[in-house]
């Protein structure tokens, strides 16, 4: 059990980790922060600097947390708070399958992510040589609910701004014409 939850926290965290580094340095064929910030802005996330570090270094640190088994459940809750409000943001319209654009590698990252919070990293992890015990239904459960939480106060921040945008003044007082 314990190399299969290596092999499944390596396999997810390096994926993620990756995906992070090209939206943080441009790695990968990545666009880096400010085309990564020009994507958020066209889906919605504004300001979409501010987005997009906060998307790289969640995909970057989570990521790399999941592979080295370190402080695994907040790693978990960031990969799963990301993948939910992509899937969210961008896929869901898409439908199910991911050849389709839909949501369905998104939701298997998500969920893998969730399974290794509530199962803890295994005998070879970071946790484990620090003698830290994160695992379990309580840390499974915390997980879950930074998880969702993170993700649900993102999708409404970026409506929040969408409806401000479409108000005629924004909200703001107008000045009578003279």
């Amino acid at each position: 059990m314990n190399i299969a939850m290596l092999i499944l926290r390596l396999g997810i965290g390096l994926t993620v980790a990756a995906h992070g580094a090209q939206k943080l340095f441009g790695l990968f064929e990545g666009h880096g922060i400010t085309g990564t910030a020009r994507f958020l802005e066209s889906l919605g996330f504004r300001p979409g600097r501010p987005y997009a570090w906060l998307l790289g270094l969640a995909e970057t640190l989570g990521g790399a947390g999941l592979a080295l088994g370190l402080l695994t459940p907040l790693a978990a809750a960031a990969v799963a708070g990301v993948m939910v409000t992509a899937a969210v943001a961008v896929h869901i319209r898409q439908g199910f399958f991911a050849e389709r654009g839909g949501f369905e590698y998104l939701l298997t990252l998500a969920l893998a992510s969730m399974a290794i919070a509530f199962a803890g990293p295994g005998r070879y992890s970071l946790d484990r040589a620090l003698d830290w015990h994160l695992a379990g239904t309580s840390w499974g459960l915390a997980a879950v609910v930074i998880a969702l939480v993170t993700a649900g106060l993102t999708l409404a921040d970026r409506a929040a701004v969408e409806r401000s945008r479409r108000m005629p003044d924004s909200g703001r007082p107008t000045r009578m014409a003279a």
